[in-house]
């Protein structure tokens, strides 16, 4: 069994879709982060950045692991499913899953940040968010037009990647034109799993969703001024 430390962010969908995918026994632990129980003292016994999500491998000797991308890896390695296990191959995937984690997420949570949390709009930082995700999606887009999938088969790359393009609206970057991102973005929402894996630990706020976006967003700007 995994525990799993989790709140309903891209990071957080980044590992509860992939348990799902690889059918994993898991108990969800919600972490309240607008309460900050993400910096309580036993939480950062497990994860000391203060972060979710972190995992705790029950079947491991309550092996804790913490930040999304290692967990994600940690799993595929444990079930020898979602990365192959040639050294080309795993570096193919752990190349797209390192430009989401060192791209794509940092660039959007910025967009986010500035565009909907920021009590000040700041035009110049909002532009420099979105245009350069702008960018990043231009490059997925471009490597997708001849790949049925990022790197291979479908992947925690994918998966990876998915949990944050999915959020676009979110962060206000366009997304017209790129019609083998949105290819890929939709055949990988008709997974099953993926989608239930979106609902843990709870519905995700949809921008359309006004009453809804607007409190998350009260919360979450007193969340990054802290």
């Amino acid at each position: 069994m995994i525990d799993l430390y989790t709140a309903p962010t891209p990071n957080g969908w980044k590992v509860s879709v992939t348990l799902e995918e690889l059918d994993l026994a898991y108990a969800v632990k919600p972490v309240n982060i607008a309460a900050g129980e993400q910096k309580a003292p036993e939480y950062l016994k497990l994860n000391p950045n203060g972060r979710i999500p972190t995992i705790v491998d029950r079947g491991a000797g309550d092996f804790a692991v913490f930040e999304s991308g290692a967990i994600m890896i940690y799993l595929a390695e444990k079930t020898g499913q979602l990365m192959p296990t040639d050294a080309k191959g795993r570096s193919r995937v752990i190349q797209w899953l390192m430009f989401q984690m060192g791209g794509v997420g940092p660039i959007m949570g910025q967009a986010s940040v500035f565009y909907r949390y920021f009590p000040e709009k700041i035009q110049p930082a909002i532009d420099r968010y979105q245009n350069e995700g702008r960018r990043l999606f231009e490059v997925l887009d471009g490597h997708l037009a001849g790949n049925e999938w990022l790197a291979g088969n479908f992947s925690i790359a994918d998966i990876a990647n998915w949990c944050w393009v999915r959020t676009y609206k979110w962060s206000g970057i366009d997304i017209e034109r790129l019609d083998h991102l949105t290819r890929w973005r939709k055949a990988i929402e008709a997974r099953p799993a993926c989608r239930r894996g979106l609902e843990v630990p709870a519905p995700s706020v949809k921008a359309d969703d006004k009453d809804a976006a607007a409190d998350f967003v009260k919360k979450a700007g007193d969340i990054v001024q802290r």
